[in-house]
């Protein structure tokens, strides 16, 4: 039977499952949380709601609706997505292959508030390990993270880096990392470089020299995942055409992280559109299989 996996549980994932699964497609929404929109207090500019409504009564409704319908949910935190056989998504705790996969996440990146991170992004600064691996082999390299996200980017980076150290910057490990990593709990007061990344220094005074260092704090937003499988990006926007289809075949987005008016309305209309072309993506493949 065919499947779609929707990364995402807000309105825009959620409307996209409506479809799939009344297409008759096996249909799992992963999500760690219901983001943003459960801490609105008050939502009263949607449609077919004459009193306010809050944000968490909304996202229960709208679960509560899917899962009628036989929705799947899953509570867990994605961290990678890949291509083998199939579209692969990646959890903390499992792997699930897919005919498509929708990206509905938000936008959220966290970028820390370090001197000099910003100034060397693309030159020794990079948010995608499977992206620019290839240009730190056999050199050290750092993981700036303490959680599940850089746990998976320092499983990637170790098969082809010299070294790979994690950089908690001065929190406790959530995770437990490989043996084979360094662990540096070490607050960070400073990235440094002139054209390119060179070293990376603490507030008690030392230093270590790096050639590439991975941010990977909290978890993978919705450009983050599209950038490890090649799909264009623009910035925290993951580019789209008219469909919600991204440039990798059978991957699609929806809502916030697709940039444009930040509204439920419109994430709900993504998510439609993109369940609605999954629908025929799908059903395409099938036909090109039974011929």
């Amino acid at each position: 039977m065919s499947n779609v996996i929707i990364i995402g549980n807000g309105p825009a994932g959620i409307s996209a499952a409506l479809y799939t699964k009344r297409a008759g497609i096996d249909t799992t929404i992963i999500g760690r949380d219901d983001g943003a929109l459960q801490k609105a207090a008050e939502i009263e500019n949607y449609y077919g709601f004459s009193d306010p409504i809050t944000g968490a009564e909304l996202i229960s409704n709208g679960k509560e609706g899917a899962k009628r319908l036989g929705v799947r949910f899953v509570s867990d935190e994605v961290v990678g997505l890949s291509y083998t056989e199939k579209l692969t998504v990646i959890t903390k705790t499992n792997v699930y292959m897919a005919d498509s996969v929708i990206i509905a996440t938000g936008t959220a990146r966290t970028t820390p508030q370090i001197s000099g991170i910003k100034d060397l992004e693309g030159r020794g600064v990079s948010y995608c390990a499977v992206c620019d691996a290839f240009f730190y082999r056999n050199l050290d390299v750092a993981v700036l993270g303490n959680g599940s996200y850089a746990l998976h980017e320092a499983k990637e980076l170790l098969a082809t880096s010299r070294s790979v150290t994690i950089l908690t910057n001065g929190k406790e490990p959530e995770v437990e990392f490989p043996d084979s990593v360094t662990i540096n709990t070490s607050p960070i007061s400073a990235i440094l470089g002139n054209d390119s990344l060179s070293s990376v220094q603490f507030i008690d005074g030392s230093n270590i020299k790096i050639a590439g260092l991975f941010v990977a704090i909290g978890i993978a937003g919705s450009a983050d995942l599209a950038r490890k499988i090649g799909a264009q990006t623009n910035g925290n926007i993951i580019e789209v055409d008219q469909n919600m289809a991204t440039t990798i075949p059978g991957l699609y987005a929806a809502g916030d992280c697709t940039g444009g008016l930040l509204q439920i309305s419109k994430a709900v209309y993504e998510g439609a559109k993109a369940g609605t072309e999954v629908i025929k993506y799908i059903r395409k493949q099938v036909k090109k299989i039974s011929a």
